[in-house]
């Protein structure tokens, strides 16, 4: 029986050009450089309809991929891949011969596309990581806040947990008012810091040299993180709203496992979705966060177990669940905790870390198998 011609493409995407070339069982049919503005990407899918080209797939190079995806997405079945997994052998190197080598390895089926979620996830994706952009910027508004204060010789967060406290914003809202008397700014700190280093301490590191000029930095300091912040919840809200309509059951047994609320439960749907097929075993959703210990031996030694790289964002939000869970009270992984790190002495952010494991695998089963959360009953005593 005579298999059917079989057409691919591949795209090699650049900035500013895209690369075309299309193949079938005899080889090279057509190839041709684009622009990367939409009558330029239109003439191209007009090309690729005009041979019958049935699949393609491209490098995601940087962000430059996802607008061809989305003009692209209603028409073939596209296969996006990383450059690592396609790296041509040392040689004679062009853009043509890029474009080529990925439409060979697609004809060849040699290669596996990587894991691009439904437009609705990537709408979600978008809001979670421009909160962590958010969160960034703040915590660089605090520390110029804190220089400000520091150049007026207000030293009170020498004294204070972290400038992100109500006392510190209280002291430097009064300040940007021009107050600068050091028993008017005493007033708004909390009465544990004064009991704990003295009235007379803390009125000398709140007298300083505050001029107008401070005054009006610190002010727009503070109206820039207020903006940032006012950013953050919007975000947030919309997460939310999206996750309450779309995935209202997911949400609600995500906030099920010890350590998970509202931001994290939206975080994880969106870095992850709700669909597993991408990820035949929990294993693999492990490995794609990078949180599974990586294999390097040779001649007999370990020459390391660090984890591997993966989805940044959702490993940030999992690590920070495994914190809050090993400190949920009557939870399973509070006494996991308890048993490797004070009873067996093991170290802490690897425990944190094998937690975090542990509620993806959670999630993996509840999301493949449509199943709420179920406590662990197992020992504590096991190793991570």
């Amino acid at each position: 029986m005579n298999r059917p011609n079989r057409i691919v493409a591949g795209l090699d995407v650049h900035k500013d050009s895209v690369f075309l070339c299309i193949l079938d069982d005899s080889g090279k049919v057509f190839e041709q450089k684009y622009g990367v503005l939409t009558p330029d990407l239109d003439s191209m899918a007009s090309d690729m309809q005009k041979y019958g080209v049935t699949e393609l797939a491209m490098e995601s190079t940087s962000i430059y991929w996802m607008p061809i995806w989305r003009i692209l997405e209603e028409m073939f079945d596209q296969k996006l891949v990383n450059p690592y997994f396609i790296k041509q052998l040392p040689g004679r190197k062009t853009d043509v011969k890029d474009a080529e080598w990925i439409a060979t390895c697609v004809h060849k089926e040699l290669i596996r596309g990587s894991y691009v979620p439904e437009s609705i996830i990537q709408e979600l994706r978008q809001y979670d990581r421009k909160l962590f952009d958010l969160n960034r910027d703040i915590s660089g508004k605090l520390v110029r806040l804190d220089s400000c204060l520091q150049r007026c010789n207000i030293r009170i967060s020498n004294y204070i947990s972290t400038v992100d406290s109500k006392s510190y914003r209280n002291v430097a809202s009064l300040l940007s008012q021009g107050i600068t008397l050091p028993e008017k700014l005493l007033e708004k700190i909390h009465g544990r810091t004064i009991n704990k280093y003295g009235k007379d301490t803390l009125t000398a590191a709140l007298t300083g040299v505050v001029s107008k000029t401070d005054s009006d930095i610190i002010s727009m300091l503070l109206e820039e993180i207020e903006m940032l912040q006012k950013h953050k919840t919007r975000c947030q809200e919309r997460m939310t709203e999206i996750c309450q309509e779309k995935y209202p059951e997911q949400m609600k047994r995500l906030k099920e496992i010890p350590g998970l609320k509202e931001r994290s439960a939206t975080a994880i749907i969106a870095e992850v979705g709700v669909d597993m097929k991408m990820f035949a075993t929990a294993a693999s959703l492990v490995s794609w966060c990078g949180l599974r210990p990586r294999n390097e031996e040779s001649a007999g030694k370990i020459k390391g177990r660090k984890i591997t790289h993966g989805n940044k964002y959702l490993r940030s939000t999992i690590i920070e669940c495994a914190w809050a869970a090993s400190r949920t009270h009557n939870s399973f992984f509070n006494r996991f905790s308890y048993t490797q790190v004070t009873v067996r002495r093991k170290n802490r952010m690897k425990i944190l870390v094998a937690i975090a494991r542990k509620i993806l695998v959670a999630i993996w089963n509840m999301f493949s198998k449509d199943e709420d959360y179920i406590e662990p009953c197992i020992s504590a005593s096991k190793t991570a």
